[in-house]
């Protein structure tokens, strides 16, 4: 089992994401991630703007943001973002308490701006993926003595 499987299972499961689900959207993100990326988030989300589009599945590795879309009707998937980190600009995330939601935006290369609704069960996942989009969007600056030497 190669690293991006052995860390998405878990992390899809820690969202409460079902295997039926995986397996649909599977096929999808393993064209998008490759097989040494690790799966950091895995999250059922909405777009705020558009909440009849359908739900949407996102994940995010040390290296991609890769977004698909299942529709509701006749639960059709659609790739809807892959990106490299790098080439995401403006990266925000509103931790929502009373809501138990984080709103996570980023401007995508192309230019369109992206907005996703993640809802969470409990507060302490909230704060959980607080921290994890924290690690990923805001990496450490260098210290002095670290810069020094």
């Amino acid at each position: 089992m190669d690293v991006f499987s052995r860390t998405f299972l878990p992390a899809a499961a820690e969202a409460g994401v079902a295997i039926p689900t995986v397996s649909r959207h599977m096929p999808v993100f393993r064209r998008c991630v490759e097989a040494d990326d690790t799966a950091v988030l895995v999250a059922r989300c909405l777009r705020p703007d558009q909440p009849l589009q359908g739900e949407f599945l996102l994940v995010l590795t040390h290296r991609r943001l890769v977004v698909t879309q299942e529709t509701r009707l006749l639960r059709r998937l659609r790739l809807h973002l892959n990106a490299e980190l790098r080439h995401l600009g403006n990266v925000n995330w509103n931790p929502d308490a009373q809501q138990s939601a984080v709103e996570l935006a980023a401007t995508a290369i192309d230019g369109v701006r992206e907005r996703f609704w993640i809802r969470v069960g409990h507060p302490k996942q909230l704060w959980h993926m607080d921290a994890l989009l924290n690690r990923m969007f805001r990496p450490k600056r260098p210290t002095p003595l670290a810069a020094a030497g």
